[in-house]
């Protein structure tokens, strides 16, 4: 086959084989993806085996895989997006090569890389060269992490072995109806185990959105998703190098109000209505949104700053730390570490949720996850505690026995080992039980209820041994986290030469 020959196959692409499915092909996902006129692709000659006499004669244009560079609102990023309507986006070992060399390419110019996945998975008539493929990508997504932010959208299927490549990067999207990603389709399921499911009943959006927490967005078509992951790419570091914290003036919001909080702290409020005190208008990104709703995490902006926000919900199960929010936190802190991006912090919480289940699945280990990640991380750190925090959740959530930097609370936040309710009983036994007649029982346990509240929960302590720096007013907090990262702009902690990393409890 000619040169000229192999360009004309490189460049027909079946659009419309991917249109009747109600699906875009890759090089229009890139096209809705980078700003006009800035993607140019790369080693978009490069194609499998058919050259040479291993092939079968047979090209296959660009392996199925666009890859290239291009800019988002000015910023150098990396793609490769799979065409499914060659060879079904399968990988062969050109395929994953081309990958894996985009992304090293993006690790050396230090610029974010982005996967559009669509494929089947790996090339069957490739054998072991097509898992060598899939090896050579896992491999630089490894490499790349912590060091160049990673994006995966899922618009197809992404199956086998190929689905962890997406796992391995920092941030995960798919789109409802059209995406599915596993290890094993419904077919192979059914055939190994008897069960019998549809493969989005399997590994669907929702499914992954709400259950196994493998996405951190899910949205309703392509050109929302593109429009989204173009909003995070702006927001967010080229690099690990990059200089988040810049000289930026503090912006006062035109209205602010302290009524999104009921007085009663066992009364459910929406946390994101605090979120919306701190953060610049729309500025708020929301990571995880369905998945461990007892924690919201995600980014934000406070007068042009980007910074992360893990905060306790309220509205799930009275913002209780449970063992997949810990897993969801741990990650989301470790992320905003490894890109110099300030945390901060909300509290609101009675603890971790108690329960049988809970216990014998783990709540310890994956618990210990969201302190290690605290513990663990060198950036600005600001904690405000809104309500209440209680037990183990207090020293979890960011607090100065885990290296915040400053702690708030508002005037009336409860600090203390157990709510009311749990320790009165528990603390005041003996006494309780010298008293047999109900009414007289009941009158004292109202007594030691109020004495307890009085007595322990409140930030009193806390402040005099200096875990609490300041009660600050809701409206006040904005300015003083902005006052905060600004004098915070050149924190460093030597950690070099003390050990190579450290073993978080997996």
């Amino acid at each position: 086959m000619s040169t000229k020959e192999e360009m004309v196959l490189i460049y027909k692409y079946k659009i419309e084989k991917q249109h009747s499915k109600n699906k875009y092909h890759a090089i229009e996902r890139i096209q809705m993806l980078v700003d006009q006129g800035t993607f140019r692709e790369i080693s978009r000659a490069m194609s499998d085996y058919s050259h040479c006499s291993c092939g079968n004669g047979q090209a296959v244009p660009y392996d199925g895989v666009i890859t290239g560079r291009g800019k988002i609102r000015g910023k150098t990023v990396y793609i490769y997006s799979q065409d499914f309507t060659v060879k079904g986006g399968t990988i062969g070992r050109r395929h994953g090569e081309k990958i894996a060399r985009i992304i090293k390419i993006a690790i050396e110019t230090k610029c974010p890389v982005i996967g559009i996945y669509d494929s089947g998975g790996a090339r069957i008539d490739e054998g072991i060269n097509a898992l060598a493929g899939c090896g050579d990508m896992m491999h630089q997504n490894t490499l790349a992490s912590g060091l160049i932010p990673q994006f995966s959208v899922t618009v197809g299927p992404c199956a086998g072995a190929a689905a962890y490549s997406p796992a391995i990067t920092d941030f995960a999207f798919m789109v409802q109806h059209i995406s599915y990603m596993f290890i094993t389709g419904a077919e192979v399921v059914k055939n190994a185990t008897g069960e019998i499911c549809t493969n989005q009943e399997l590994g669907g959006a929702t499914i992954h959105n709400e259950t196994s927490g493998c996405v951190h967005r899910v949205f309703h078509n392509e050109k929302d998703l593109f429009k989204a992951l173009r909003n995070l790419v702006e927001m967010l570091p080229a690099n690990c190098f990059d200089e988040n914290i810049t000289k930026n003036k503090f912006v006062q919001k035109s209205y602010v109000s302290d009524d999104c909080m009921p007085n009663d702290p066992q009364k459910p409020y929406d946390l994101k209505s605090v979120i919306d005190i701190i953060a610049d208008d729309n500025s708020f990104f929301e990571i995880w949104d369905a998945f461990a709703a007892s924690i919201v995490v995600g980014f934000a902006k406070v007068s042009g700053i980007t910074v992360g926000i893990v905060a306790n919900q309220p509205l799930e199960l009275g913002g209780a730390i449970t063992i997949d929010s810990s897993d969801k936190a741990a990650r989301f802190i470790r992320f905003c570490d490894c890109f110099n991006i300030p945390i901060v912090t909300l509290v609101d919480t009675p603890g971790y949720l108690p329960g049988i289940g809970q216990e014998h699945s783990g709540i310890i280990r994956h618990g210990a996850k969201l302190l290690f990640a605290y513990s663990e991380s060198t950036v600005p750190k600001i904690t405000a505690v809104l309500r209440k925090a209680y037990g183990g959740a207090y020293i979890a959530m960011g607090s100065k026995h885990l290296g915040a930097d400053y702690v708030y609370a508002l005037p009336t936040a409860q600090i203390a080992v157990m709510g009311a309710q749990g320790a009165v009983p528990i603390y005041y036994k003996e006494e309780l039980s010298k008293v047999s007649d109900t009414e007289e029982k009941q009158a004292l346990l109202k007594e030691k209820l109020e004495e307890y509240k009085k007595n322990f929960m409140n930030a009193d302590v806390a402040l005099k041994e200096g875990f609490v720096d300041e009660l600050i007013e809701l409206c006040d907090l904005r300015q003083r986290i902005f006052e905060d990262i600004i004098a915070l702009k050149s924190k460093t902690i030597n950690t070099s030469g003390k050990k190579k990393h450290g073993n978080i409890p997996l």
